[in-house]
């Protein structure tokens, strides 16, 4: 058996050790969090331990951090009309997003679809906030109220990083709220919540090395009130979040949360190196790199050939031993376009080939090469007119 590369970071990062041990040492114990027994005590305990880690991890008071079943229900609570501020009680009646979110804020939360509004970015996928600027002054010259804005920290697709504290400033001058998605950057390159100025931001757990099926939500100020949770029953997290808290999961998740804090700094430096190398031999070819020009998580890069598509590269590269992702979302067994390319103005017969390389700490790069040699043989084939079975 081909022994197997595991290259899609992005999608899920393997289980630090630390997380492991942590879910195993918590799924030891028995109580209910919510149970003021000594058993109870106990769980509780790690839930709060862990609240404390992640929300050292970008800046946050422990008591503005909701756990969630992941990123998905996070950017759910988030978008919600009903989110309140000391100085706003009134419900909010738009939410614009960039062109470029995941499909979960894409999907505009709790807002109807005649509510959701899309914010333009540039050929490198960077958003317009000349655009976002002159849509927020056009609301306040027809009087109509603030809106709630949500925009990714860094793009999943493509890496590129977007300008948060900018898009920040001008959401806060014409009265509105700012909601970060930044599931791809926390535990990747440093992000804190009061530098960036931002009222929310989603992060989940398995993309820094944690378990899945955990998250959080996490407040800037906990001047922020959930009017309407998602979830209502029981009124666990401080009423933000019903249900019986996932103790195992959220002790892997501060334990990811820890380790992720102490190295991310060099390790990123190291995996920006092993990207590069991919990126300039990529270069020698007829591969095209997408977002290169603008800055960029240290880890990820989407790429085409133009004439190799998605699918079939993705089938090859598998049966080499490879694990990849395609630009693209994939459904019963159909490559769609991607919108966040789209977004970017990328043709649609380029975008149709783009494979999305994402990395972490023990990528090597002896795994890069082996990488390019496969993928140079796709490109071999397909300069020759071969056919590569799919």
């Amino acid at each position: 058996m081909t022994e197997r590369i595991y290259l899609d970071w992005n999608a899920t990062a393997p289980l630090r050790p630390e997380a492991r041990a942590a879910v195993i040492a918590a799924l030891d114990e028995v109580g209910n969090p919510s149970s003021v027994h000594r058993e109870g005590r106990a769980t509780r305990r790690l839930v709060e331990q862990a609240r404390e880690r992640v929300a050292a991890l970008v800046g946050a008071e422990p008591r503005n951090v909701v756990f969630t079943s992941g990123g998905t229900e996070a950017n759910m609570m988030a978008l919600a009309p009903a989110l309140e501020t000391a100085g706003n009680k009134y419900r909010f009646d738009q939410l614009m997003v960039s062109a470029v979110e995941h499909a979960s804020v894409r999907g505009g939360g709790s807002f109807p679809a005649r509510q959701v509004e899309q914010i333009p970015v540039t050929m490198d996928g960077v958003l317009d906030l000349p655009a976002l600027e002159r849509r927020l002054n056009e609301l306040q010259s027809q009087g109509l109220q603030p809106p709630l804005v949500s925009i990714m920290a860094a793009n999943n697709e493509t890496g590129v990083i977007q300008p948060i504290k900018a898009a920040a400033a001008l959401v806060h001058t014409a009265g509105g709220l700012l909601h970060v998605d930044a599931v791809q950057m926390v535990g990747r390159v440093p992000f804190d919540i009061n530098r960036s100025d931002v009222d929310l931001i989603t992060v989940s757990a398995h993309k820094l090395g944690g378990p899945q099926g955990v998250g959080a939500l996490i407040r800037r100020s906990d001047d922020l009130h959930f009017a309407e949770p998602l979830l209502t029953g029981g009124g666990q997290e401080r009423g933000a979040r019903a249900g019986t808290e996932n103790v195992a999961g959220i002790a892997g998740f501060g334990a990811a949360a820890t380790v992720a804090a102490a190295t991310m700094t060099v390790d990123g430096e190291r995996i920006r190196s092993v990207r590069d190398r991919l990126e300039a031999r990529l270069a020698e070819g007829p591969t095209v790199i997408f977002g290169q020009k603008a800055k960029r998580l240290p880890n990820t890069s989407l790429f085409a050939a133009p004439g190799l598509r998605a699918e079939t590269a993705l089938i090859n590269l598998d049966l080499d031993g490879f694990a990849v992702s395609t630009g693209s979302a994939c459904s019963s067994g159909k490559v769609a376009g991607s919108h966040v390319l789209a977004a970017m103005g990328v043709p649609d017969k380029l975008s149709a080939g783009a494979i999305r390389l994402s990395i972490g700490p023990s990528t090597s790069e002896n795994e890069i090469d082996l990488f390019l040699k496969a993928w140079m043989k796709l490109l071999t084939g397909l300069s020759k007119g071969k056919r590569v079975a799919a």
